[in-house]
């Protein structure tokens, strides 16, 4: 994935080169700058949001505890502010989609960055190590990717917006999940509606990523946890431990 995902690109879903911060930027700045959107694309954006998705929606908060290989970490997700992306990852867990998924990317030099997993496919023993980082979720029912789009909530907005990536300065400050140490955040590839299974913790604050990748939650207990974590630790169970109410359509 890009940034972040398909390589990270990291937060990719597909796995990124091992881009030092100021190439990391440089690399988000490429990206295609995108303005204001027109009431039009406003209709089209709320569109793909939960009254559309496959995946359900977060009513309310979450508390996800992840029992890694280096131990607990606990997860606060915000159905307030990111509905779809909290509630996809929340019915991932509940389908047990984390179970032995392996941290396949972890950047901590020359400074620290990510720790990134969740690829379902790195649970399969059957799955070569080179090939971590390039798997979605597959719905058992359609046997299709399930992706969901770009999700960002502006402080003062009553909705979040979907599909866009922002480039405004001035939006970027009112969003009202950021990339602060031990956010959340989900992985994609260049495509900003690639997000499936693959997420990401941000090991420091990351402001280059605000608007660009959509963050659902933060750690609130095991961040020193996080900081243990090394390339090809496991999740060895994840499951829902407070909240976690899923709805279909708008909460």
């Amino acid at each position: 994935m890009s940034l972040p995902l398909h390589p990270f690109s990291p937060p990719c879903r597909r796995r990124w080169p091992d881009l030092v911060r100021p190439l990391l930027l440089a690399a988000l700045l490429s990206l295609a700058p995108f303005g204001l959107v027109a009431c039009a694309a406003d209709q089209k954006q709320a569109a793909m949001g939960c009254g559309s998705s496959s995946a359900p929606c977060l009513s309310g908060t979450a508390v996800v505890s992840l029992e890694t290989s280096k131990g607990e970490v606990q997860l606060s997700l915000d159905g307030g502010a990111a509905p779809l992306t909290a509630g996809n990852f929340v019915d991932l867990v509940k389908r047990g989609t984390y179970n032995g998924t392996v941290f396949h990317r972890v950047v901590r030099d020359p400074v620290p960055f990510v720790v990134q997993g969740g690829d379902p496919a790195s649970a399969d023993p059957k799955v070569p190590v080179s090939q971590y980082g390039t798997g979605d979720f597959l719905d058992p029912v359609t046997g299709e990717s399930r992706q969901i789009p770009l999700e960002l909530k502006l402080s003062k907005e009553p909705l979040p917006r979907y599909g866009q990536p922002l480039s405004s300065p001035v939006l970027n400050r009112d969003l009202a999940l950021t990339h602060q140490r031990g956010a959340v955040a989900m992985a994609r590839s260049n495509n900003p509606n690639s997000a499936s299974a693959q997420f990401y913790v941000a090991l420091e604050a990351l402001p280059e990523l605000d608007g660009r990748y959509a963050v659902f939650g933060r750690v609130t207990k095991g961040m020193e946890v996080i900081d243990r974590i090394q390339q090809g630790d496991r999740i060895v169970k994840a499951k829902v431990i407070e909240g976690g109410t899923l709805v279909k359509g708008q909460p």
